[in-house]
C-alpha cells in the first residue's frame, strides 16, 4: 500500500482514481520555491506508485496556475557569495529537472487544468503534461528573457514539440503573453473551458484517457515519449519489447476473453 505525503504546499484530493494535485500558495500565485517543489516531488512519488492512481489532474489554487519561479528566491540567489551563486543555481535547477522528469515520466495520463496565469515555470510545469486545458481567462507566457534568463524548466524542449520551432522560438524570445484561446490556436493547448467548468472538463478528460489497461497505456507513454528522438526502426523495437509484456498480462488475458464470450 502506498500511503499519500503530508504536503502543506500542494493539496490532493483523489476523485474515483485521479488524483487533484492542486499547488497551495494561492497568496504568492503559486509561485514554486524549494518547499513547494519537496511537495510536489513526494506527491508525484505517491501518485506513480499508488495503485489506486489511474490519472492526474493538476491545478493551482486561488486565482493562478502558476506563477513560476518564487523571486524570492531570486533574490536570495542574488545575494549570496559571490563563490556559491552558481552552485547554489545548479542544485535547484537539478531538483527542478527531477520534478518536471517525475511528470514526464509518469506511467499516468496527466492533465494541467490551467486557471489563471501559467508563466515561466509555471508554463513549463503546464506543458511538460500529456494534455492541458486552459479556463478562457487563463494566460500563457515565457516570461523568462524578461528576467534575463532561459526556459529551464523543459519549455525549450515541450514548446516546440506543441507548437512548431519558429512559433516556439518567437514566443520564448518575445516574452509576450497570451490568451488560452491563442494557445489553443498555435495548439499548445488541447482545450478552452470556461472557469468554471475548468475542474470538472479535466476529471472528464482524465477519466477518458485512464479507461484502457493501465499497463498498456504506461508501455505506450513511455515508447511515445521518446517518438520524436528515435528512429522508426527503434520505435518498432520498443513496440514489440512492450506488446510482448502486454501478451502476459491480465488485463490483455480478460479483454480477450470477454471478447470472445460475445462471439458466442
Amino acid at each position: 500500500m502506498s500511503y499519500k505525503p503530508e504536503t502543506t504546499l500542494v493539496e490532493t484530493d483523489l476523485k474515483d482514481g485521479v488524483a487533484v494535485i492542486a499547488l497551495n500558495r494561492p497568496e504568492r500565485r503559486n509561485a514554486i520555491n524549494d518547499a513547494m517543489r519537496g511537495d510536489l516531488i513526494a506527491t508525484l512519488d505517491w501518485a506513480d506508485r499508488s495503485p489506486d492512481v489511474r490519472a492526474l489532474v493538476i491545478t493551482g489554487n486561488g486565482k493562478g496556475f502558476c506563477s513560476g519561479g518564487d523571486i524570492a528566491a531570486m533574490r536570495e540567489r542574488l545575494s549570496a557569495p559571490q563563490g556559491r551563486v552558481g552552485i547554489n543555481g545548479w542544485q535547484r535547477q537539478r531538483r527542478t529537472h527531477h520534478l518536471l522528469t517525475m511528470l514526464h515520466d509518469i506511467p499516468k495520463p496527466t492533465i494541467a487544468a490551467v486557471n489563471g496565469a501559467a508563466a515561466g515555470l509555471g508554463c513549463d510545469l503546464a506543458l511538460c503534461c500529456d494534455f492541458v486545458i486552459g479556463a478562457r481567462d487563463a494566460t500563457f507566457v515565457m516570461s523568462y528573457v524578461l528576467r534575463g534568463l532561459i526556459p529551464d524548466g523543459g519549455g525549450m524542449y515541450f514548446l516546440p514539440r506543441r507548437v512548431g520551432l519558429a512559433r516556439a522560438k518567437e514566443l520564448i524570445f518575445s516574452g509576450r503573453m497570451i490568451s488560452a484561446e491563442d494557445a489553443q490556436a498555435f495548439n499548445m493547448i488541447e482545450q478552452v473551458s470556461e472557469p468554471d467548468a475548468l475542474l470538472e472538463d479535466a476529471l472528464a478528460m482524465a477519466n477518458s484517457m485512464s479507461m484502457g489497461s493501465a499497463d498498456a497505456l504506461a508501455l505506450a507513454k513511455s515508447i511515445m515519449n521518446e517518438s520524436f528522438e528515435k528512429t522508426t526502426e527503434e520505435i518498432f523495437a520498443l513496440g514489440s519489447q512492450a506488446q510482448a509484456i502486454c501478451y502476459t498480462t491480465d488485463s490483455h488475458r480478460d479483454a480477450v476473453s470477454a471478447f470472445l464470450d460475445r462471439r458466442k
